[in-house]
Formats: structure tokens, C-alpha cells, sequence
């Protein structure tokens, strides 16, 4: 979503703000601003678009001055213009908001009725309308930013700029991450850590009706009724990533063939690779105990769920509910203490996941965090948390994330069967074992198969709509493969388990439709050849991805068929998860869409 940072420095601000932005730009953005304040006037520049027609605006009319906010919108209230562009003036108040204000229609027609002239088509703008209307009644600016505060409802991180207080920006959270950064004689305020990282490793995360005042000195945290809280300065590790392609010529590329290293990284936390044993986990989940586990998550995180339900209940029988975050929280689904929730989120601040989180806690679970990042809202309202140690993940599109999700997931399955005796030692080290050997496998397949992709990736480019087929594991990697397909390409896309296929997809196959069947040579491969085969009697385009047994047992003509190594079953939903990825980016870059910032989408959904 919109991503916001905030400068109180001794140097010129225009320019470092700006870089922070860049490295919010895998939210996903329309539009960008920047304000700052020199020599008591506030002044700002705003552009529609891309980052670099702001700079190009601040290159031919600059910015001084000192203390300054930016922003990168993502339009919810009003078109994406340079008008509805943040930040947003009103006598003397600058603001940046992330998130909704939900009661802003109800306020809008209130301060209108009062005399006030709105400008744009926001939300966003009643925040500054509001605090300038209290400080018309005689509020000081503190005290005007906190009855806003108590006047808004929705979720939102604001931050605040005052002409005639150049020394200070004030900021609240309620819903969206907001971080304050402490540097020597400067302070800032950024969406994440990422956007900090170049100023700052020294951070503090704001909690839920935080509101921040922030100057030279320092910061002072109290909660929207004015009370002094405290919270923890934490080294973040963000500054330890660089942010940028290297080589590739997208970050979801280079994400991609990351892949094997990061899934090292995450291995190495769960597993020992010494002796191919679990390792304890956090003892807050006492799986033993469970008489079930609730899963929920949204997107990609929610179809890496789908798959640790197959391993949990295979490996552990334990049995799984399961459900996307926004329809987990108002199912009112029944709830015992001898379950516990596990929530997925790469980005540990997706709103659904974190209402269903809340719900689940109020109901007495333990809760279970599968996240990147450590510091965020969903691991610290969490009982146990387990990292997936993936990395900045900047493309809007997930891989890297999913397959640590999915490593992660193997390894807790893998633990809570060990724990509740349905596994013995011998078959814990053989599938450790395979966990151990996986980042090398995937390195090979990824360096293997991406010609044959690359090519293939052309003749697809030219359908506009596309099957994808799998059972068990399988099944949720077809429809990860779809999401995937028409995220970044716009190719309408659809993942169906291949035994539902005469329940109606068979409708719509002739030679216009590619069927893409994932079905590697396990449990269920003759089952799924028969659904190849009515996919092939009524004139389907087959893209067969399989293992070397699969392709020697399989005698249809296909479209394409690629062959991946054989692999053992816990591991394929990870190796398998390559040539869905690479094809779906191959498409993408022919089609020459924005691979990494698809239209209409954001990185991190942080309102409902």
C-alpha cells in the first residue's frame, strides 16, 4: 500500500527522502509527493506516475529546507492525479496518510456544513481539515493532533507537518506499520525499516494507537489520549540487505534464483543439517496437545496453507481448518482452547491476517506467526514465531517468500509429527534429509529449465486464457501457477484440482486453451495422466510439468513438456514451484507488462 517517510535533519531532506521512497516502491504506487519547510513557508512538489517524474519536478524546481515528509500513493479515495497526490495542505498543516478513514464522508459533510473548502477527492484530506479546525478553536498542535485522532475511525498511519513548527513531525498508527528511526541529531519515520535502512538501523515500531512527536532530540510516544507509553528501540536488519537487482533485469528475477539461498538460510533454523533432525521449536505451540490447527492467510500466503494442510495432516494427523483471512474473520467459526492458529503473512501487517489473528486470540488459541518480518505487527501479537528468513522480498508478485513459507511449513509438520509419535526417527531423518537436499536440486532446476521456459513463454503470450490442473500438493501450486500467470502477465488464468475437471472446466477446452498439468510421478500421477487425456481428446494444448518418471510413463503429444529431476514427495511443491514462477515471468517480460509493480496491486494489504 502507500508508503510514507519522514525526515528531521540537519542536511537538505528532498533528496534522501526520495531514496526512501524508491525503496517503498515495491508497495506498489500511482502517485508521489514530497514537502518540506524552509525559511517558515512549506512548500511541496507532486507528480502523477512513477517516482521519476517527481524527480524530475524537484530537479527543475527544488526543494530546500531541513525537516520535510513524502509519500507514495495508492489510490483507494479519488483518481490517481496530482491533485489527490499526498501530501495534502491545509493552513499551514501538511499530511501523508496510509489506510482508510472510514468515518470520512460523515466528517466531510460536518466541516463543510462548518465553512471548510475541500480540494481533493480523499479521504486523507479530512485529517488536515480536522486538525485545522481545532486549532482555529485555540488547540496547540499536539493537542489539535490528538483530538483529530479521537475523532477518526479506519486504519491508518498519519504523519504530520507544521509551517510554524519546523522542528517536529508528529505521526499515529492505528492499523498500518509505522516505524520511528533515531540517527545522531536527526530522527525518521518510515512505513517499514527498509525505508530507513540508508539512514538507521535503530528502530522502534509503533503499536496500534501509538501517536508519535518527533524532533532533534528524540522521540516522545504517547496514546491518543495524550498518556506517555514506552516502546522498544530494536537493531533492525534491514540494513544488512541491498535492495536491488544485481544482475537481473527485474527483482522478481533475481527473487526467483535466490531461491536455493534463502531456503538454505530458512533450513538452517529448523533443521540440523549435522544430524537430519528437527529442531525444537518454540515451545508457546505445544503440538502434542492439539486436537487441530486453523490456517489462514491471504494470496500466495494462503495457497502456501493449502499445501502445509496436506503435510500437517499426512505427517502429524492432525486435522487442518483452513480459509482465506477475509472470510476466517467473519465466518465466527467455533473455536477450542486445544487448537491452536497458525497465520502466514510475508509481509506481518496484511489487515485480514491480523483481524483473524485477533479473533483467534480473543477466543483463547495459541497463535502461530509464519512471517519475514520478525518485527512486524502479526509476529509480536503472536505466541510463537516462526521466520521464513526470506529477505526483502520487493516484487509485488511472491516467490521467494512462498517457498520459505512452504520450507518453513514442511519442517513444523515434520516437528508436530515427531511430537505426537505418528512419525519415527528413521522416517524423520529420511525427510529431513530431503529438506537438506532441496536448495541444491532447485539450483539445478533453475539453471536447467529456464531456456526451455523462455522459449515456451512466447507461444503462451499469444492465449488469453489458461488451465491449470493438479492433485494433492499439486493441486495448490495450479493455482498459485495461475495467480501468478495473471498477476504479472494479465493472461486470465485459472488452477482447478485435476478430479474436478468434468465438473465443468471441461467445458472450455479446445485447441484455443492451454492446459498446464503439474504432475510429478508420486501417488497421484495415474489418476491425473487420465485427466490429461479427455484434456487431449477434445483438441487441449498440453504443458506437461513432471519428473523424468513421469515423462518416461506418459505418452501424450504435448504442447511442452518439461522434465524436472526426481524428488522426493515432502519436497516437490518446492521444486515444482520454479517452472511455475520462471514461465509465468518469462510471459510477462515478452508481454512487456511492469513485472515487478503489476497494475492494481500492492505489496503489503494493510486495510480490508
Amino acid at each position: 500500500m502507500c508508503g510514507i517517510v519522514g525526515i528531521v535533519g540537519n542536511t537538505p531532506v528532498a533528496e534522501r527522502l526520495v531514496d526512501a521512497l524508491k525503496r517503498l516502491e515495491y508497495r506498489g504506487y500511482d502517485s508521489a509527493g514530497v514537502a518540506t519547510i524552509h525559511d517558515g513557508a512549506m512548500d511541496r512538489r507532486r507528480a502523477e506516475g512513477k517516482l521519476f517524474n517527481l524527480e524530475k519536478k524537484l530537479s527543475d524546481e527544488p526543494l530546500p529546507g531541513q525537516i520535510g515528509i513524502a509519500h507514495t500513493r495508492w489510490a483507494t479515495h479519488g483518481v490517481p492525479n496530482e491533485t489527490n497526490a499526498h501530501p495534502h495542505f491545509v493552513d499551514g498543516i501538511a499530511v501523508v496518510h496510509n489506510g482508510i478513514i472510514e468515518n470520512f464522508s460523515e466528517i466531510k459533510d460536518d466541516l463543510i456544513a462548518e465553512g471548510a473548502c475541500f480540494t481533493t477527492q480523499t479521504d486523507t484530506e479530512v485529517v488536515a481539515q480536522l486538525i485545522a479546525k481545532y486549532r482555529r478553536q485555540g488547540l496547540d498542535n499536539r493537542a489539535a493532533m490528538l483530538a483529530m485522532l479521537n475523532r477518526v475511525t479506519g486504519a491508518f498511519a498519519l504523519v504530520v507537518m507544521f509551517k510554524d513548527d519546523p522542528d517536529t513531525i508528529m505521526a499515529a498508527r492505528f492499523g498500518p506499520p509505522l516505524a520511528v528511526g533515531f540517527g545522531k541529531g536527526e530522527m525518521f519515520l518510515g512505513s517499514d525499516a527498509i525505508a530507513l535502512s540508508p539512514f538507521t538501523n535503530e528502530i522502534a515500531y509503533l503499536e496500534d494507537g501509538d501517536c508519535a512527536i518527533v524532533d532533534h532530540r528524540g522521540a516522545e510516544i504517547v496514546d491518543f489520549s495524550g498518556k506517555p507509553v514506552v516502546r522498544k528501540h530494536q537493531i533492525s536488519q534491514a540494513t544488512a540487505f541491498m535492495v536491488d537487482k544485481g544482475n537481473h533485469r527485474h527483482f522478481m528475477e533475481k527473487e526467483i534464483y535466490e531461491q536455493p539461498e534463502v531456503i538454505s538460510h530458512a533450513l538452517a533454523h529448523y533443521v540440523d543439517f549435522a544430524t537430519n533432525t528437527v529442531k525444537p521449536v518454540d515451545s508457546a505451540i505445544d503440538f502434542k496437545a492439539l486436537r487441530g490447527l486453523a490456517i489462514s492467510a491471504c494470496g500466495t500466503a494462503y495457497l502456501a496453507g493449502l499445501v502445509g494442510k496436506y503435510w500437517f495432516e499426512r505427517y502429524a494427523r492432525l486435522p487442518v481448518e483452513i480459509d482465506v483471512a477475509s472470510e476466517f474473520r467473519y465466518r465466527e467459526m467455533p473455536l477450542s482452547k486445544d487448537q491452536a492458529a497458525l497465520f502466514i503473512s510475508q509481509s506481518g501487517e496484511t489487515a485480514d491476517t491480523l483481524a483473524s489473528l485477533r479473533y483467534c486470540k480473543d477466543s483463547g488459541l495459541k497463535i502461530g506467526a509464519i512471517v519475514n518480518v520478525s518485527e512486524s505487527t502479526i509476529a509480536r501479537e503472536a505466541d510463537a514465531v516462526f521466520p521464513i528468513l526470506a529477505g526483502p522480498e520487493i516484487g509485488v508478485a511472491s516467490t521467494k517468500a512462498f517457498t520459505c513459507q512452504l520450507a518453513v511449513m514442511a519442517s513444523l509438520a515434520i516437528s508436530a509429527g515427531k511430537a505426537r509419535g505418528t512419525i519415527n526417527a528413521a522416517e524423520e531423518k529420511q525427510l529431513v534429509q530431503s529438506l537438506i537436499e532441496m536448495p541444491r536440486i532447485m539450483s539445478q532446476v533453475l539453471h536447467s529449465i529456464q531456456p526451455q521456459l523462455e522459449t515456451l513463454s512466447r507461444d503462451l503470450s499469444k492465449f488469453k486464457d489458461v488451465l491449470y490442473l493438479g492433485r494433492g500438493t499439486s493441486y495448490p501450486l495450479a493455482m498459485e501457477g495461475a495467480l501468478k500467470l495473471k498477476e504479472i502477465s494479465y493472461i486470465h488464468a485459472e488452477g482447478y484440482a485435476a478430479g474436478e475437471l468434468k465438473h465443468g472446466p471441461i467445458a472450455l477446452i479446445d485447441e484455443n486453451m492451454p492446459v498446464i498439468v503439474i504432475a510429478p510421478h508420486d501417488r497421484f500421477f495415474e489418476k491425473t495422466v487420465s485427466n490429461m487425456q479427455e484434456v487431449a481428446a477434445r483438441g487441449g494444448r498440453i504443458i506437461f510439468i513432471t519428473d523424468e518418471k513421469g515423462a518416461s510413463a506418459s505418452k501424450l503429444e504435448t504442447m511442452a513438456t518439461i522434465v524436472l529431476p526426481n524428488v522426493p514427495e515432502l519436497i516437490a511443491p518446492m521444486v515444482f514451484s520454479l517452472p511455475i514462477q520462471l514461465l509465468a515471468y518469462h510471459t510477462a517480460v515478452f508481454m512487456g507488462t511492469d513485472v515487478d509493480q503489476p497494475r492494481n496491486l500492492a505489496k503489503s494489504v494493510t486495510v480490508e
